[in-house]
């Protein structure tokens, strides 16, 4: 049996929420807290041994190990095929074929999905303390455009028939994106900017797997009040997709949610042990909804403001009057926003079903915008890591 936490471990930034977050549930609060106290030992572990090899050096090994797989590892360190061995092994519960129906509903209702992303649950992730990793780095501030279609890729490949698969890009952007969280986690645990005793761990297992809930079951939430509505086995599919991919991303099975119901459960807990939002969170949030704009192709500065203005809406709307507030939002109307994308989402589906022509043309539509708001590389992924803890001092990764 797991020992009570002592008053004492827990970052005190965290103290207040802990406290309410228990009258919900307190097992899974003091699972939660505990969480914020752990990275993610297998992947520490190669980095710390990779920061003592030059930067190429490095790369080789990660693209080795990713690209190829063991056959490509025969002569490299142990600490680099302790590693990746680990990662051949595939969860009994993750089935290939059961996620291809999650995609399907995916790509039908990619816009939806997309703008639910980003208004939504995204700013919802960034409302927690991980948004201090990704402030005092810069890693958005000073590169928003670029990071938000890193995240747009990531999703975009993720939800690929096969994306998820050993040599699929999903698999390889999520192996990716684990290792620079790893050597980010590294750079600030030896940083004075980073306060362990008040935040706990840079980019913790806590931060990872609530994010891995807000992007499964708090989005199929979100998309639904947007009119989306996806039948049991697609939302069961959908979940599998994220599970899995947070397993790639190093979420231990300790804090991996198992259902939809689970997710949104943890997802609770976990935000209510947050703290109230910082300036940090204010700073993310903002920066992210003023970069979508740039990044849908949008350069004229008053059309900026415009689709701005009305992300701003949407984002009120899904998240909430008190969160947006919170984040210093425009207080904007969002009175009938979400009863427009119903109705907008009821008579496409009508449409669709007594003209089948055009799903196959909205498909196909669809998955050009995303590819087009995507940072999509012809030249393949790249596996520099990052050199310097600030984003103004490191070339682009």
């Amino acid at each position: 049996m797991t020992e009570r936490l002592n008053e004492n471990e827990i970052p005190t930034d965290y103290r207040a929420g802990f406290i309410q977050g228990k009258l919900i549930d307190e097992a899974l609060a003091e699972n939660y807290i505990r969480h914020t106290l752990i990275g993610d030992p297998d992947a520490d572990a190669l980095i710390a041994y990779l920061s003592t090899l030059s930067p190429e050096e490095a790369e080789n090994w990660l693209r080795q190990g990713i690209e190829i797989g063991l056959d490509g590892l025969a002569d490299a360190p142990d600490e680099v095929r302790d590693f990746f061995t680990k990662m051949e092994t595939v969860p009994a519960w993750f089935d290939p074929q059961k996620v291809n129906k999650g995609c399907a509903a995916f790509h039908r209702h990619s816009t939806m999905f997309v703008g639910a992303f980003v208004a939504g649950v995204l700013v919802e992730g960034f409302a927690t303390l991980i948004s201090k990793s990704f402030c005092i780095t810069g890693r958005v501030i000073d590169q928003g455009v670029r990071r938000l279609k890193q995240n747009n890729l990531h999703l975009m490949e993720i939800m690929l028939p096969g994306g998820l698969e050993r040599y699929g890009d999903g698999w390889k952007l999520s192996m990716r994106l684990r290792l620079i969280h790893a050597r980010i986690r590294l750079m600030l645990s030896h940083s004075q900017d980073w306060d362990t005793a008040a935040w706990g761990v840079p980019i913790s297992a806590a931060h990872i797997g609530l994010a891995t809930t807000v992007f499964s079951a708090l989005l199929l939430k979100r998309v639904k009040s947007l009119g989306v509505n996806l039948s049991e086995e697609e939302r069961e599919s959908f979940m599998m997709i994220w599970r899995y991919t947070g397993y790639l991303m190093g979420v231990p099975e300790s804090i991996l949610f198992d259902s939809e119901q689970s997710a949104l459960h943890l997802q609770r807990v976990g935000a209510m042990c947050e703290p109230s939002p910082t300036y940090e969170s204010i700073i993310m949030a903002n920066a992210l909804i003023n970069s979508a704009p740039i990044v849908a192709g949008i350069t004229e500065p008053k059309a900026r403001r415009n689709l701005a203005n009305y992300i701003y809406r949407i984002s009120r709307a899904l998240i909430g009057t008190e969160l947006a507030d919170q984040l210093n939002f425009p207080n904007h109307n969002p009175f009938g926003v979400l009863a427009f994308f119903r109705f907008k989402n009821g008579l496409g589906n009508l449409l669709q079903r007594l003209f089948p022509s055009l799903e196959k043309r909205s498909r196909s539509g669809q998955f050009m915008q995303l590819l087009e708001v995507s940072l999509y590389n012809q030249n393949g992924i790249r596996y520099r890591m990052p050199g310097h803890l600030y984003a103004e001092q490191d070339q682009e990764l």
